[in-house]
């Protein structure tokens, strides 16, 4: 909400402060791909690794429950018919409360799975904020915008700096 307020507001001034200029721009702003350089980082590709070797866990967990729960319908089906009315309700119970152990474990993945992601990228994308953040003191710039999923559809070269490249250098 607020990078939208902030990005909305330095758009609104960019036409005023273009015209104001003479042959000198007042300040200078830089922009760049977030994407793709945290994609170039290093750390991104460690923790995408360790992300996936956690997933493939998980999946590996998931298909033994599924392939138990399978077997396990397969048997009852085949005695089914044999069995008396009190043992049939008590092996559906037993069915029935192993597929919701399933369901809940599956649930319980994908909530640990999503909180393992963010906790294993926090660190990179807090490396390149700073990196952002140091880049900008050091080269003077009022701004640096984030230019993914067309949020900057225009910026002029001669007012504005694409330092995708800069930032990817820097952080390898």
């Amino acid at each position: 909400m607020m990078k939208k307020l902030f990005f909305s507001i330095a758009m609104l001034l960019l036409p005023l402060l273009a015209a104001a200029q003479q042959s000198t721009p007042v300040f200078k702003f830089a922009y760049f791909s977030y994407e793709k350089v945290l994609h170039a980082m290093a750390d991104y590709a460690a923790a995408t690794r360790s992300l996936n070797e956690l997933k493939a866990k998980y999946d590996a967990e998931t298909k033994r429950s599924v392939d138990d729960f399978n077997s396990r319908y397969e048997d009852f089906l085949d005695v089914q018919r044999k069995l008396e009315p009190s043992i049939l309700r008590k092996r559906q119970a037993e069915l029935e409360e192993l597929m919701d152990r399933n369901i809940t474990f599956r649930k319980d993945s994908e909530r640990l799975l999503k909180k393992a992601e963010e906790d294993l990228y926090a660190p990179v994308r807090g490396k390149l904020d700073a990196t952002v953040r140091e880049m900008g003191k050091e080269s003077g710039y009022a701004f640096i915008l984030n230019a993914d999923d067309n949020r900057l559809p225009f910026a002029s070269p001669s007012m504005g700096e694409d330092i995708t490249d800069a930032l990817i250098a820097v952080l390898k």
